[in-house]
């Protein structure tokens, strides 16, 4: 269930006109705090995402700041480990005194972090896809909901590709498992039986895929065809990948749809073999938009021409942009005055609409599904307008009914059919 989608809301206006008078204090710069891994498993996604940010600063710099002072980035490695995460958030918040932190890409690691950033007020934007069932206070998801990514390319290839047997492929970890838990749930409301459907978990940097590759071929014995929808994560895309084209397997014979495979990811493999696999996320660097263009081009400037741009690059752009707007709405850092002036903030995004922050700390953001060419580019066949980011799926009972509204229920999990405002329960 989506909600309606605000304009600048009242309150944040008042807030901005009561504090925009006040003058930072420039004695320190503003610090942003970027927690994202720097080396283990998950540096090949993540390592990216620290140099993303540190663009976005020194372009706002560039640009004069904000509310008339320089702004530092706080750069900290939690090397993929899921406990480090929470040690340097606390960090961040503690030691550095950040104004805010965008960071983590595993709902592992944002899980971790959570019980931090909510002890201490601090301020966390999210930028990758994730499952859902959470809406913290202290967050902003700017990556994909289910509703923004699964559904619809679980829509795809039952509608478009035809599969009738699906094999559910994922990292043993919340984000996969609660994903897979909603997806079964889906599939068997559209009719595919139970029995049709595998679903297997691997550990993290997970190398042997030969059996399980074996498995979902023999899926397709009966002559039904077979897809992958593969919720796997990291470096351990690459032994998959690499299996698939060892077996022979073909995304005519057996379509692949990836939600945590990019155009960074796909930089390391020879994708000659992976040609016509697919993809589904918010963002391509194929978009062909004036913006994109622009920001394809400074990236590139500045890391190298062979460097590429990713759906969690945007989010952070479209997070980051939305957080200095807020701070200048509000006249200050102070987390629970942006919080408010986040409310209805918007911002083009960078394939030609426009990014709207709900009252549920979800974006509206367009839905692409994208087919992986030589190049290890992504050809767009499918892009929606703006979808509303739900926190709660509609596919699981115990989440029909609700919703989250922290503007005017104040309540991150409001049960629609009590009428009350209940405790939020980690998943994890």
């Amino acid at each position: 269930m989506s909600l309606t989608r605000p304009l600048a809301t009242v309150s944040a206006i008042a807030l901005a006109a009561a504090t925009g008078a006040a003058a930072q204090d420039c004695a320190e710069p503003i610090k942003v705090g970027v927690l994202h891994s720097l080396s283990g498993t998950m540096a090949i996604s993540e390592t990216t995402l620290k140099d993303t940010m540190l663009m976005l600063v020194e372009q706002q710099n560039e640009a004069g700041g904000l509310l008339g002072c320089e702004i530092e980035a706080v750069v900290v490695d939690p090397a993929s480990d899921w406990p480090l995460f929470a040690e340097k958030a606390r960090e961040l918040l503690t030691v550095h005194e950040v104004d805010v932190i965008f960071g983590n890409w595993t709902s592992v690691s944002r899980k971790s972090v959570l019980p931090v950033i909510e002890e201490l007020n601090g301020l966390l934007f999210y930028p990758v896809q994730y499952e859902g069932e959470e809406s913290s206070r202290n967050v902003f998801y700017t990556g994909a909901a289910p509703n923004q990514q699964a559904i619809p390319a679980t829509d795809y290839f039952l509608e478009e590709l035809g599969v009738e047997k699906f094999a559910l492929l994922g990292t043993d970890y919340v984000y996969p498992r609660t994903t897979n838990n909603i997806l079964e749930s889906y599939l068997q409301d559209n009719g595919i039986a139970e029995e049709d459907i595998f679903v297997n978990y691997t550990p993290f940097g997970h190398s042997d895929w030969a059996t399980i590759v074996s498995d979902v071929i023999a899926l397709g014995e009966d002559g039904k065809q077979v897809g992958v929808i593969s919720t796997i994560n990291g470096d351990a895309n690459i032994g998959f990948y690499k299996e698939l084209a060892a077996q022979g397997v073909s995304a005519d014979d057996i379509p692949v749809v990836a939600f945590s495979v990019g155009e960074e990811e796909l930089s390391g493999l020879d994708t000659s073999d992976l040609v016509g696999h697919l993809a589904a996320w918010n963002y391509f660097q194929s978009a062909d938009t004036d913006a994109n263009e622009e920001w394809v081009a400074a990236w590139q400037a500045r890391m190298g021409a062979d460097r590429v741009t990713n759906d969690p690059m945007e989010a952070h752009y479209i997070g980051f942009n939305m957080w200095v707007n807020a701070v200048e709405a509000a006249g200050t850092t102070e987390v629970d005055a942006v919080r408010e002036a986040m409310y209805g903030q918007e911002f083009p995004n960078l394939t030609g609409g426009t990014a709207v922050m709900l009252p549920n700390h979800h974006l509206a953001k367009p839905v692409l599904i994208g087919e992986i060419q030589a190049d290890g580019q992504f050809d767009i066949i499918s892009q929606t307008e703006e979808v509303d980011g739900d926190a709660w799926t509609d596919f699981l009972p115990e989440s029909a009914v609700l919703v989250s509204d922290w503007q005017e229920l104040e309540c991150g999990m409001y049960n629609t059919a009590t009428e009350s405002c209940v405790q939020i329960k980690s998943n994890y």
